[in-house]
């Protein structure tokens, strides 16, 4: 039996595989979902309404917030923008006609928001800022309600309402500037 020749055995590499190519998809993978996964996060403006403090009493309106606090927007056709302070019947600032941009709507918001925290800090409630009410006319464009959405962000004023009921006051306002 010797004389039958053996069986050479072939050796036995070790098997390498090099998965630097797999290291480098996957984390191209990685970056890939999560890029897409932020840009698909929906983008919308914080929207803050005021508490729910309003109550009407026959012909008085009273509210919890101070009626000094409230800064009421009228939107209307032509890019014409109506603003007043207080109530209509007794407004602690005139009506106003004023324009879009950083010497129209942007800084009479600045002032107000100024005025009001003054205000506000001297009868002790310092965190108390402006209560803005936008009221787009049926004659507003839907640009003219998302520019003074955007004015609402820049001028950092955080309690503002979409309100569409016009008061027969406002409405005659109007119709006069």
């Amino acid at each position: 039996m010797q004389n039958l020749p053996k069986k050479v055995r072939s050796k036995k590499l070790n098997t390498r595989v090099d998965l630097t190519a797999m290291v480098s998809v996957s984390f191209l993978l990685i970056i890939f979902f999560m890029v897409t996964i932020e840009l698909a996060k929906p983008k919308a403006i914080d929207f803050n309404l005021p508490d729910n403090e309003w109550t009407y009493r026959g012909t008085h309106i009273s509210c919890g917030p101070d009626v000094t606090r409230i800064v009421t927007i009228l939107l209307d056709d032509n890019n014409k923008i109506i603003t007043y302070s207080g109530l209509l019947f007794t407004p602690i600032v005139d009506p106003k006609v004023l324009n879009y941009g950083k010497n129209g709507i942007r800084q009479e918001l600045f002032d107000r928001r100024k005025n009001i925290t003054e205000y506000s800090t001297a009868i002790g409630k310092p965190k108390n800022g402006p209560i803005v009410i936008i009221k787009p006319s049926k004659k507003s464009n839907f640009k003219n309600l998302v520019d003074i959405l955007d004015e609402m962000a820049i001028a950092n004023i955080d309690t503002y309402a979409i309100v569409s009921d016009f008061t027969p006051e406002e409405s005659k306002l109007l119709a006069l500037k």
